[in-house]
């Protein structure tokens, strides 16, 4: 278990690189992996959590039909590999950025399995919901 969590807020380069917070970089030693997630942000993945990710997604397209086909084809055509220099930069390829609407200001977010970059007006969007429902202890 990998246990990302918290939140920190990074700046893109001109040349479209982003750094990983200190705090995550262990995990990421021998690179990384990029792909598009849900609700409109962009996943970094370990090597191993990818390969987890790639068995269940290759699971899914033998057994689903053709929308989860597109789907899985969707994702390993966009999903790319990442490699860290010496200060924890890495780069965005341009698809995965504009998956994410990823420009300047961007929310790296520990997702206990993996991290997720967010576009911070999107994040709040999509998290102001949940935080309501949590205070109330509408888990479900």
């Amino acid at each position: 278990m990998l246990g990302f969590v918290g939140q920190f807020q990074h700046t893109l380069d001109l040349k479209g690189r982003l750094i990983l917070p200190a705090k995550f970089r262990p995990e990421f030693e021998r690179g990384g992996h990029l792909s598009p997630n849900t609700e409109g942000c962009v996943a970094l993945w370990t090597p191993g959590e990818f390969a987890r990710q790639m068995d269940e997604r290759l699971q899914q397209a033998r057994v689903g039909g053709g929308r989860e086909r597109q789907q899985v084809r969707y994702w390993s055509a966009n999903s790319s590999d990442v490699e860290f220099d010496r200060q924890g930069r890495f780069a965005l390829p341009a698809a995965i950025r504009e998956y994410g609407r990823l420009t300047g200001d961007v929310l790296v977010v520990g997702a206990i399995d993996h991290v997720e970059l967010w576009d911070p007006s999107i994040y709040h969007e999509q998290v102001n919901s949940a935080e309501e429902m949590f205070r109330r202890g509408d888990l479900e």
